[in-house]
Parts: structure tokens; C-alpha cells; sequence
């Protein structure tokens, strides 16, 4: 099998080769790439199904040998200088290999479906391909170099694919301030970069771990300097998986089509991020102080992300703050120490939440014929309800998904999350007490978006009965009609609903509906029949250097679930309170997503919502201390270039212009006028000489 880890690069390469392929053809034979639109998508999913093949070969193989796998060539070299590329395969490459391969393939074949419709069909697949094979290259880097070109390629491909729809201001907007929020951190991963290999001399990986822990042993480095190394280097990672306080991006992404949003938040570009603090976290373990700060910044994300998610109207902003919250989680395990438990949380939430946002999709793509193509509308939950009963695969796929990221047994992230929630009690109560309620947090907004959306009754055709009728009546007043023709008006058929997607898009629901609820056996703390404990652990240690602990507490076990499930019981017991059918029945639409309760409490919660609503303020914080200043100094050097620097410049042109012109009429081709203005000027500089002259003798 050396062969099949030999011709591995083959993975990162059919999906970017295909990508390249569409691209030229859609380029230069426009008309004929459009005519084969089918075939552009049949080749992409063809392709990425034979890498997922590739990467599920690849990681029985390593499951066998447990072996890491390096491959480097040299690229260059010079006398101070040697840079290699190649790539690496060891457990975590592996099984992140395969999560984004079939997480991928998903996606595609969804997209067939959703994107049927759209102009750029076969320019989003030319896009998907492309993004999809720069986060499996990023996988499989061995070295800082490769990591960053890649990261730089993920970057561009998240910012064409959250504009793909830019002749929509909101989206162009969206994918800038993505782009623009992704560069300060990697100018921060840049300068990291550039300064472990001034501390060790190298980018690879092994050797940066191995020469910095001897250069902390021997006392020979300066640990604040590789604590701001190792800060700027944790900058990328920030950014790119949304966490506080780059996290400002990740909502607006959510202009861009949906089954991207499921691939970004599912396995490519937030992954990304939680998968390099994962390959470098032998080198923040040397750094306690480092590890520390990565597990509070992970744990302030987590309770923020949950506690926006609360009041948004957007199903799709709802679950984008979902996955805020949980990046937290796993930034907050990686910063503990539980390396697994955050690997582990990274796979069941891709799954379970790839699972979301495809189905939450699937509700779009219903309600656009019946309220409009109008984001505003067809994402706001204030329109939806009663969706199960119209689109009842849909509801059940979306059901199981958000009992496994509320942490509901036997789900997938039940178990992922319980080992997540123990291991930060045990490390700090306080950290733990924050781990806790956003679990709680997590259940109740979750469970309101499930009930808000899929329970009750289909409110979109009510509200639009009603506007309808209300536009009526004006326009009867204003054009003075009889009453006969309202009549005939209210008497037209206004009630549509929305009807279960098409096969393409309803299959892979149900794919990814298996994953949501078996990926939690890699991780079962017992044995059960020929699926052992700890399956995903014991084989990420080759990998982590890490110590793992085989005995099994049943008591402490079920005392920690049973608290887990208690915490987020209690979360969807509110919700089921607040926003069960009989309960939105009572209230108008301006209450429905947000009721306010008539108590002592009341000026509280209605503040906490408008914090929620308004993203905690931190956008406009931004706007106010970043993009303001920006324009204003934007402004003043576009003052000081228009009328500093280009008056001078333009005034000396004016002024020897205009010296010409005048010094042009004096020259008549007369030598007595010559001499005469010669005479004056002498004349004029021996009087003014004698002037000066007596001023000074005075």
C-alpha cells in the first residue's frame, strides 16, 4: 500500500484539475460550457467521489499501520535557504481527509439541485472544486509555506464564492468584509510564520517542535517573544474559524448560496482554522500561557455565539452563530489540552451541521416560489411554520440534526460534547461554568429555530394574504373601483405552500442523516459488541503525543451525561414553552421570534434581545472605531493628494505655462530691446544692492 500513500497529492488535484477544466471552457467557449452545464457538475461530482475513494483508502490504510507518512521535494535552495514541498499523511490528516471528501460530495450533489435554476451554474461548481481541493492541499502540507499558500487560496475561494451573487450590494458587501476581516488575520499568521523560523530556522513542523523544545529547555530563547510568535500565529486561526473578535464575518457569509454556507461551515473554511491550531498544538503545548489563552478566547466564543443566536430572525444568520458557538467549543478543548475531544467535536458538528444547513436549504429553496425570491423573506423565520407538514423529510432531517448539536443521546455530538464539557469542568469550574450554559443556551435556540420554522402552521400565505389584501384595498380606494371587485379579489386562491425538494437535494439529507447519528461510536467511552472505547483517541495519540487514560468511571460517566442532558433539557424545555404552537398562536408577528414576557424581567429581556439582535454591538463598534477612522483618514490623504500635492505640482506647471506665455510676447528678434531690458535689470539688481546694503549698515 506505500503506492497508494505515493500518488496521495492525486486527491488535492482531481477537484482542482476539474475546476480548471470548467474554468477554461467556461471562458473560452461560453455557449458550449452552458450547454454542457450537466456534464461540468457530473464531471465535478465524478471527480471528488474518486478522491473521497482515495481518502478512504488512505485512512483504513492508516488506521492499519498508524505510521506517519512524509513526501517532500525540493523547491528551493540556496546556501542560507532550503524550502521543500510535499505533503504529509498521519491520523489527522486522514481522517480530515475523508471528512472533507465526503462532506464535499455531498455538497455537490445538493447543488445540482438548489443551483439548477441559477445563471452561474456551472461557475459555482468551477468555484466549489476549486475551494474544496485548496482546503484538502492545506491538509496535507508538511510545512508553514504550503499551509499559508493554501490558506490564501481558501481565502479567495470563500470571497468569490460568499460574492457569487454580487450584483446584490448586500452580497458584495458580505464577501468584503469577509476578505478584509480573513487579511488581519493572516497578516497575523504571516508575521508568525516569519517569526518561528527566525526562532528555529525552519518551517516544517517536526523540526519547529523539536528545536523549540530544546531551546525551552535549555533556557537559550526568549519566551515572551515566542509568546507573541505564537499569539500572531493563533491570529490566522481566529479569523478563519470565526472566533472572538474576528468572528464579525461569518453571519454576512451567509449571502452567499446555501450549500456553500454548508461547506464553509462544515468542512472547509471555519475547519480550517481548528485544524491548524490541531497540527500546531505540539507547539502551544510548550506554551502554557499560549494554551490558555486559546482556551479563553474558544470559551468567551462559544457563550457569545450562543447567546446571538438567540433572537435572529435568519434561519440561516441562527445557524451561523450555532457554529460560532461551536468552534468555540473546539478551540476551548484544543486550549485545555484535550486534543481529541476537539478533534472529535470537529467531526460530529461537520456532519450534524452540514446536515443543518442543507436542509434549512432545502426550506428556502420551498418557500422561494411562494414568497418570493427576496432573502428577507424566504430566510426570515417570521414566515415559515408549519413546514413538516409540506416538506416532512426536510423536518425530520432538520429535527435530528438539532437533536445532536443540542447533545441529545444517542446523537453524534452528544458524545463528542460530553468529553468537551467534563475535561473543561475538570480543568477550571470556571471555564466549565461557561462550557455549561452555553450548552443549555444551545438547546433553546436550536429548539427555537426547529419549532419557529417546522411546527405549527405555514404563516408565509397568511402574511401575504393579508398584504395582499391591504394593497387592495388602497388601490380600490385611490382608483375609486366597486366593492364588487374586492369581492372577486378575496374570492382568488392566495394560500400556496411549499412543497419537499427535488431527489438530488432530499438524498444527501439523508446520507448525511446516518453520520449525525453513528459517527459517535469512533468515541464511545465502552465497549459495545466489536466497536471498542475510545476508538478515535487511541489513534490520534500516534499523532499527539499524548497520554490517554483507558479506565472507564461508569458513575462519573453517566453523573456528567446526565447533567449534560438535564442543562440542555432545560434550554428546550423553554424554548418549547415560548415558541410551541399554542403559544405563537397568542402572539402578533411583531412578538412572534421574540416574546417578551409581562414581569419584572421584562425590561431585561428586552434589552438582551436588542443586544442579541444587534450582534452585541461589536459591528458597529467596528464600524465606529475601524471603518470610520479608515474613511476619515481615506478622506483626508485624498484632500492632501487632490489639493496639496497635486496643487503644487499642477500650480508649477501653471506658473511656468503661464511664464512662458508672457516671456513669449517679449521676444520680438530686436537687439535694442535686448539691451534695453538688459540695462533695466542690472539698473534694478545695482539699486537693489545699495538698498540692502544701507539697511545693514543701519
Amino acid at each position: 500500500m506505500k503506492l497508494l500513500f505515493q500518488y496521495a497529492w492525486i486527491i488535492p488535484l482531481l477537484p482542482c484539475l476539474g475546476s480548471i477544466i470548467i474554468g477554461v471552457g467556461l471562458l473560452s467557449f461560453r455557449r458550449g460550457s452552458r450547454s454542457l452545464r450537466y456534464l461540468s457538475s457530473l464531471s465535478s461530482i465524478g471527480l471528488m467521489s474518486i478522491s473521497m475513494i482515495l481518502s478512504f483508502l488512505i485512512l483504513i490504510e492508516e488506521i492499519s499501520n498508524n505510521i506517519a507518512y512524509k513526501y517532500l521535494w525540493p523547491w528551493i535552495i540556496t546556501d542560507n535557504l532550503n524550502i521543500e514541498i510535499g505533503y504529509l499523511i498521519d491520523p489527522l490528516s486522514s481522517v480530515m481527509l475523508v471528512l472533507v471528501t465526503t462532506v464535499a460530495v455531498t455538497v455537490m450533489i445538493y447543488s445540482d439541485g438548489y443551483m439548477s435554476h441559477d445563471q452561474g451554474y456551472i461557475r459555482f461548481f468551477c468555484y466549489l472544486g476549486l475551494f474544496t481541493a485548496s482546503m484538502l492541499g492545506l491538509i496535507l502540507s508538511p510545512n508553514l509555506i504550503q499551509v499559508y499558500a493554501f490558506w490564501e487560496l481558501i481565502g479567495m475561494c470563500s470571497y468569490l464564492l460568499i460574492g457569487f451573487w454580487f450584483t446584490r450590494p448586500v452580497a458584495a458587501s458580505a464577501c468584503q468584509k469577509a476578505f478584509v476581516t480573513n487579511r488581519v488575520g493572516d497578516f497575523g499568521l504571516l508575521l508568525g510564520i516569519l517569526g518561528f523560523y527566525w526562532l528555529t530556522n525552519s518551517f516544517e513542523f517536526d523540526t519547529i517542535q523539536d528545536r523549540l523544545y530544546q531551546l525551552i529547555n535549555n533556557n537559550s530563547i526568549n519566551l515572551t517573544f515566542t509568546i507573541i510568535c505564537a499569539i500572531l500565529l493563533f491570529l490566522g486561526p481566529i479569523a478563519k474559524s470565526a472566533q472572538f473578535p474576528l468572528h464579525i464575518w461569518l453571519p454576512d457569509a451567509m449571502e452567499g448560496p446555501t450549500p456553500i454556507s454548508a461547506l464553509i461551515h462544515a468542512a472547509t473554511m471555519v475547519a480550517a482554522g481548528i485544524f491548524l491550531v490541531a497540527r500546531l498544538f505540539p507547539i502551544f503545548e510548550m506554551l502554557p500561557l499560549m494554551l490558555d489563552i486559546i482556551a479563553w478566547i474558544g470559551a468567551i466564543t462559544a457563550i457569545l455565539g450562543a447567546s446571538l443566536a438567540i433572537a435572529q430572525p435568519d434561519l440561516k444568520r441562527s445557524l451561523a452563530y450555532s457554529t460560532m458557538s461551536q468552534l468555540g467549543y473546539m478551540m476551548l478543548a484544543l486550549g485545555i489540552g484535550s486534543y481529541e475531544a476537539g478533534i472529535f467535536h470537529l467531526i460530529t458538528h461537520a456532519y450534524s451541521k452540514a446536515l443543518l444547513f442543507l436542509a434549512s436549504g432545502s426550506v428556502i429553496h420551498g418557500m422561494e416560489p411562494v414568497v418570493g425570491y427576496n432573502p428577507n423573506k424566504s430566510q426570515d423565520m417570521t414566515w415559515m411554520g408549519g413546514m413538516r407538514q409540506h416538506m416532512p423529510i426536510t423536518g425530520i432531517t432538520f429535527l435530528i440534526g438539532t437533536l445532536s448539536l443540542c447533545g441529545i443521546p444517542p446523537f453524534a455530538c452528544f458524545w463528542s460534547k460530553d468529553i468537551i464539557l467534563s475535561e473543561t469542568w475538570n480543568h477550571s469550574p470556571i471555564l466549565g461554568i461557561i462550557a455549561w450554559s452555553t450548552a443549555g443556551l444551545t438547546g433553546f435556540y436550536m429548539f427555537r429555530m426547529y419549532l419557529l420554522t417546522f411546527e405549527g402552521d405555514f404563516r408565509g400565505s397568511i402574511i401575504l394574504k393579508e398584504n395582499s389584501l391591504d394593497s387592495l384595498i388602497i388601490t380600490n380606494k385611490k382608483l375609486n373601483q366597486n366593492e364588487n371587485s374586492l369581492k372577486d379579489s378575496k374570492n382568488k386562491k392566495t394560500s400556496l405552500y411549499p412543497k419537499e425538494s427535488t431527489k438530488n437535494m432530499v438524498i444527501p439529507l439523508m446520507i448525511l442523516m446516518i453520520p449525525t447519528i453513528t459517527i459517535g461510536c469512533l468515541e464511545l467511552p465502552f465497549d459495545i459488541g466489536i466497536i471498542k472505547s475510545h476508538v478515535l483517541s487511541n489513534w490520534l495519540i500516534g499523532s499527539s503525543n499524548l497520554e490517554f487514560e483507558t479506565e472507564f468511571d461508569w458513575l462519573e460517566f453517566l453523573s456528567t451525561a446526565a447533567i449534560s442532558v438535564a442543562i440542555a433539557s432545560i434550554g428546550i424545555s423553554s424554548a418549547l414553552i415560548l415558541y410551541s404552537p399554542k403559544s405563537l398562536s397568542k402572539r402578533n408577528v411583531n412578538e412572534l421570534l421574540n416574546p417578551i414576557p409581562k414581569n419584572t424581567f421584562s425590561n431585561f429581556i428586552k434589552n438582551f434581545y436588542n443586544w442579541s439582535i444587534n450582534r452585541a454591538y461589536i459591528d458597529k463598534f467596528y464600524e465606529i472605531t475601524c471603518v470610520q477612522w479608515t474613511n476619515n483618514l481615506s478622506n483626508f490623504t485624498s484632500f492632501m493628494d487632490k489639493w496639496i500635492l497635486d496643487a503644487i505640482v499642477n500650480g508649477a506647471g501653471v506658473f511656468t505655462l503661464l511664464s512662458g506665455e508672457s516671456l513669449r510676447y517679449g521676444e520680438v528678434g530686436q537687439i535694442s530691446s535686448y539691451i534695453l531690458v538688459i540695462l533695466i535689470s542690472i539698473t534694478t539688481l545695482i539699486c537693489f544692492g545699495i538698498v540692502i546694503g544701507n539697511l545693514i549698515i543701519i
